[in-house]
């Protein structure tokens, strides 16, 4: 099941959101800030996020969600004790909403209350102050307000899963017809030309002693019909066989590519093999024919979580030139597929990069 992680920017907005507030209270005297340790809690939580989208493009174990759940409340709270400003608090906000993604609206809500009760018995004497109860109210209202973005998320994630399903079940259909349409003519037409073969063989054996010109002619009608069917059999076959990624890439590649694959299709959808396919396609061909490239190297990485395609060359680049119909084509097949493109192009070469997470168990 393709499809990407929702609302992937909360968490480095407001890690962002609490350097700056850091910073700040640092340079003002404001409260106690340990700036060192500030800044060294935010980059370890940004690495976390970040290695966690890499490992699971998709979705997380949940196993490991616990685990990384438990790994980043102790950062969120060793954070907030080092922050002098008070805005660190809201870190906690992405507890229900990291919650929500991997364990449902039932966890995520116990979650919030637990972070409500934590930043109540944090805040001492807060009945005492106005601006104590008004920054827990804000707060109560920040809980409110992430639990009710990551439904929408789930729900808007969910909605795209769906549309993929749809789009794979309309592929198949189309896929199951061509086959039908391919194994009707093949038998129509073969049939009709296996016909005519017999037909003219037989004239000529009836008329080999008595018309021999005839019969010479039945012989050559009957071999073009041969010829004839022999054609349409093989475009036939060769539109039914299966689809062998590998050798394709290899055959693409050719003597003036540097092809590298590690990993095994096998366990990979036919459809992102294609797609995988095409990219690799679309960026050997992009080289070849206008980036003046004298170096291309094609890397494919196929294994559990994802399939990958990385085109490179040292030629002259894009520059400013607008992305072609072949581009737009191989976006919207890899989108399709539910992966990703990523293109960097400068004057020293180009890369292309398509990754497709790979199917998953419903």
């Amino acid at each position: 099941m393709h499809t990407s992680r929702p609302a992937p920017w909360v968490s480095p907005v407001l890690c962002a959101a609490v350097l700056v507030a850091g910073v700040y209270a640092a340079v003002a005297g404001l409260g106690v800030t340990r700036l060192p340790l500030l800044v060294g809690g935010l980059v370890v939580l940004v690495a976390v996020d970040l290695v966690e989208h890499r490992r699971y493009p998709v979705r997380t174990p949940r196993p490991v969600a616990a685990g990384l759940l438990v790994v980043r409340t102790a950062l969120y709270v060793g954070i907030a004790y080092v922050d002098g400003s008070g805005l660190a608090r809201l870190l906690l906000l992405l507890v229900p909403l990291t919650a929500y993604f991997a364990f449902g609206q039932r966890v995520a809500v116990a979650l919030a209350v637990v972070c409500l009760a934590v930043a109540v018995v944090s805040t001492p004497q807060w009945y005492a102050h106005v601006e104590k109860v008004s920054d827990l109210v804000m707060f109560t209202v920040g809980l409110v307000l992430t639990v009710a973005m990551a439904a929408v998320a789930v729900r808007e994630r969910d909605g795209r899963i769906r549309l993929q399903e749809s789009h794979r079940t309309v592929a198949e259909l189309s896929a199951a017809a061509e086959r039908a349409r391919v194994a009707r003519d093949l038998h129509d037409d073969l049939g009709h030309h296996l016909t005519a073969i017999v037909v003219q063989l037989e004239k000529a054996a009836a008329f080999h002693d008595r018309e021999p010109a005839t019969a010479k002619a039945a012989v050559l009608d009957a071999g073009r019909s041969a010829r004839r069917a022999l054609g349409e059999v093989r475009e036939s076959v060769r539109s039914l066989r299966s689809f062998h990624l590998l050798a394709a890439l290899d055959e693409l590649a050719g003597d003036d590519v540097a092809l590298v694959v590690s990993g095994s299709p096998e366990g990979h959808e036919t459809g992102a093999l294609h797609a995988l396919y095409r990219a690799a396609q679309e960026g050997i061909t992009n080289s070849r024919r206008h980036a003046e490239a004298t170096s291309i190297a094609v890397a494919v990485d196929l294994d559990a979580e994802h399939a990958r395609v990385t085109v490179t060359d040292d030629g002259r680049g894009m520059g400013t030139a607008v992305e072609g119909f072949g581009l737009l084509g191989m976006r919207e097949r890899v989108a399709l597929a539910g992966g990703r493109v990523e293109l960097a192009s400068t004057t020293a070469g180009t890369r292309l990069t398509v990754t497709i997470p790979a199917a998953r168990p419903v």
